[in-house]
């Protein structure tokens, strides 16, 4: 669970994929659509993939992915990236966090 709190703490936005997830890929997509360069570990590629699986599931990731950190902070996974952004919130986060400049 360190290991991934280290790494979630990395960048302004750091997410945790697996290469084959189409959900995943669209938040990847919405999070770069503000202009946001996020960090992402494809746990199914990393050598380190199911360690960091599980840790994530531990932390109460379920799924397990998409798993983003925003701002060094745990926010969640596909749906409260998708709530946030639907009531107006993702931008500020990311803003917030220095992910992006306005």
């Amino acid at each position: 669970m360190d290991m991934v709190m280290k790494l979630g703490a990395t960048s302004a936005v750091v997410m945790f994929t697996k290469s084959s997830c189409c959900i995943s890929h669209t938040i990847e997509t919405l999070i770069r659509s503000f202009g946001a360069n996020p960090i992402v570990y494809e746990l199914d590629t990393h050598p380190n993939g199911k360690k960091m699986e599980k840790a994530l599931i531990e932390l109460g990731c379920q799924p397990s992915v998409p798993a983003i950190f925003i701002g060094k902070e745990l926010v969640g996974g596909a749906n409260e990236i998708m709530s946030l952004n639907v009531r107006g919130k993702l931008k500020q986060l990311l803003i917030k966090a220095n992910a992006i400049w306005v």
